[in-house]
């Protein structure tokens, strides 16, 4: 019966949810406290079970292993990432607890406990959001998950402190898990295309990763992380992330229930979940004045501190650790910044175009290596987005011009492309200031290849706004999008699949020319 109810509100608030332009997580939000006021007014039972916390620490295990299948370690031990981590943590700690001090009349150690709490940011939220939007690999994805990971290392030292555990001393075999990439490589190698590679997917994030380092006594949640990073640099991590894509989203829908089914909030933890939710926007602004300081442009600050604007399922598991009586006050707080920042974030591009002539001013005069303004020189063709369907379109028009460029938001993409032969640079399409700064004098065709459509609406736009009157091609999957692309000043957007069927009946074109002519 519990089932049956899980499914059935999830599914009808989600789809309510997303019917006004909200990510569905947060009808699934609404639908746990739903389900938790139904128990509570009617004789209906609904209960949170051990197999929903079960399923929900499953979903959020697989999560981070494709989180880590996209991370690039190299990249978090950069001083943005690590200065900036521990620097909001131990400024957001030291102005909040004299605050819940004094206010809620606690002793110390719960108001420095709260406050650490309320000082880590959503792993999973921000994780799904970067994910959906394809930004995970993005200079501000990078920096986001980066600060992150630092939160989560933070959190669980916080953990062994209160729990008064220790790590087994079996733990220290964590630092020889590097020697294993190879036979990991060789397993991805020998799983084929089908449900070996999903089983591969769930024995490392749910086996070695999850049981393996919980039974060393470390966070099973750090451990799906890690091993899903030792696979990062494979060419088929791709293809495994996507193989996993439905069941990670599955279990996940049991995280998002699991929050509101813990039960309805009193008063007075609907008083502390509002003050709570007022202090994002002061713990956003935290995060992006410190990350100008070290050198980030607005637009990489902005966008990484709308990730970062929430409050954090760690902060839960650190209550049920140490301050069991504040979990349904911290429920609710988690929740209402997930809803506050799920909308927010999806529409980060947008505002940051919106308010970008007022957040430039604060940028300081030095950069950050990432972020150098280019010039496209003598480029003539100009392709936006280096993935799979930008490297054809790359490859196919170097064999005619030999001024042709490409970007990419993915500095070891850019990387790669480079050392393959091809002339491509990172820089972010969608980043207003690039727009601004760029020179392209002798430019006259501009290829979108880019994932999302957000990017392309906003290149397209930026393109005609810097006064570009030459051609401008991008392909999408869907017809509404298409629409979109070309009102935003494309000539033309062309449906995917419908030029893959294109493309291969031209094939059999020239072959039938070739070899079967009339005689």
């Amino acid at each position: 019966m519990s089932e049956a109810l899980w499914i059935s509100f999830a599914f009808t608030l989600g789809l309510m949810v997303k019917s006004i332009g909200l990510p569905p997580l947060v009808g699934y939000l609404a639908a746990g406290f739903a389900l938790s006021g139904l128990a509570t007014f009617t004789p209906i039972t609904v209960e949170n079970t051990a197999f929903l916390d079960h399923v929900a620490h499953l979903g959020v295990l697989l999560l981070l292993f494709t989180v880590g299948l996209k991370l690039k370690l190299r990249s978090i031990f950069s001083t943005e990432v690590i200065g900036g981590g521990l620097l909001h943590f131990v400024i957001t700690t030291a102005l909040i607890a004299p605050g819940i001090l004094l206010i809620l009349a606690t002793d110390w150690q719960t108001a420095l406990l709260l406050a650490i709490a309320l000082s880590f940011s959503s792993t999973v939220l921000a994780a799904k959001v970067l994910e959906s939007k394809r930004e995970l690999r993005a200079f501000h994805g990078r920096v986001a998950i980066g600060i992150l990971i630092v939160q989560d290392l933070i959190a669980l030292v916080v953990m062994s402190i209160t729990s008064g555990e220790a790590p087994s001393p079996w733990s220290l075999l964590v630092f020889g898990l590097p020697l294993l990439r190879p036979l990991l490589y060789r397993l991805l190698d020998a799983s084929g295309h089908d449900e070996l590679l999903v089983l591969l997917g769930l024995l490392l994030a749910l086996v070695l990763g999850g049981t393996g380092f919980d039974a060393l006594g470390l966070s099973s949640e750090l451990g799906a992380l890690i091993f899903g990073a030792m696979l990062a640099n494979h060419p088929r991590a791709v293809e495994l992330s996507r193989s996993l894509w439905s069941v990670k989203e599955m279990f996940l829908v049991a995280f998002f229930l699991q929050i509101g089914i813990g039960g309805l909030p009193d008063q007075n933890a609907l008083i502390f979940a509002l003050v709570a939710a007022l202090l994002l926007p002061l713990k956003g602004a935290l995060f992006f004045f410190l990350l100008l300081a070290f050198r980030l442009r607005a637009r990489s600050s902005f966008l990484t501190a709308l990730s970062l604007g929430n409050y954090s399922e760690f902060g839960l598991i650190v209550a049920s650790v140490a301050l069991p009586e504040w979990l349904i006050p911290l429920a609710i707080a988690l929740s209402l910044s997930f809803v506050i920042s799920a909308p927010v974030n999806r529409i980060s591009h947008t505002l940051y175009e919106r308010y970008s002539r007022r957040l430039t001013p604060y940028e300081g005069r030095r950069r950050h290596p990432d972020e150098q303004p280019i010039s496209l020189g003598d480029t003539r063709i100009l392709v936006m987005g280096m993935g799979r369907t930008g490297s054809a379109a790359y490859d196919r028009l170097a064999g005619e011009e030999a001024n042709i460029m490409g970007l990419d938001s993915d500095p070891a993409k850019a990387r790669m492309h480079l050392k393959a032969g091809r002339n491509v640079v990172f820089a972010d399409a969608e980043d207003t200031t690039f727009w601004a700064e760029v020179k392209m004098p002798n430019l006259k065709a501009v290829v979108l290849a880019m994932s999302d459509i957000e990017g392309k609406v906003i290149a397209a736009r930026q393109l005609r706004h810097k006064g570009f009157n030459g051609y401008i091609i991008a392909h999408t999957m869907f017809a509404d999008e298409a629409a979109l692309i070309k009102e935003a000043g494309a000539n033309e957007a062309y449906l995917t699949m419908n030029e893959t069927g294109v493309a291969l009946a031209s094939h059999i074109d020239d072959y039938m020319s070739r070899n079967h002519r009339p005689h």
